[in-house]
């Protein structure tokens, strides 16, 4: 199993709460390197696993992959993998597969992938034994449609989330 508790973002973090000598209750965001949004807290890694193991990370930092429930959301996540973006190739698991029942595409958290709410860039998904779902921002996909469909084994970079500590 694979646990990663720092990288370089959260290290830099770190060193700038130390340098204002701000604490982690202030500060909680230099803990471990997630960004908050929206009342929840995300996690974008710089290190690639398949899904399971992304899923297994995530639960490890006490989030799961993230389930994209608004427009709002998805715009902000994919705002933010055009920033994290150092090679055009980089793709960011999310938390969407169909390996349960092919063709029925459920988050983590087990609920359906909602029609009005779905942000598939076209063609996709192509489901060339493809279960699993990345977001790949492709030189400025239109209208947020930034959803692939990929083999679960395919190692990619991923998103956590996790509610936003009060």
């Amino acid at each position: 199993m694979f646990v990663f508790h720092e990288n370089t973002q959260t290290k830099k973090l770190q060193e700038e709460c130390e340098a204002k000598h701000i604490s982690e209750q202030t500060c909680p965001r230099c803990e471990d390197g997630w960004e908050p949004h929206g009342g929840k807290l995300y996690f974008f890694s710089s290190f690639t696993l398949s899904w399971n193991e992304s899923r297994r990370q995530c639960k490890s930092m006490g989030g799961d992959l993230v389930v994209v429930n608004s427009r709002e959301e998805q715009r902000f996540l994919q705002t933010t993998v055009r920033e994290k973006m150092d090679k055009a190739e980089n793709e960011f698991w999310i938390g969407q597969t169909d390996s349960k029942k092919e063709g029925e595409w459920l988050w983590v958290d087990d609920t359906r992938l909602n029609a009005s709410l779905t942000f598939w860039h076209e063609g996709e998904p192509n489901n060339w034994n493809e279960n699993c779902v990345t977001m790949w921002e492709k030189d400025g996909a239109m209208e947020l449609k930034t959803w692939y469909d990929q083999s679960c084994k395919s190692s990619h970079e991923y998103i956590c989330e996790k509610p936003e500590r009060n």
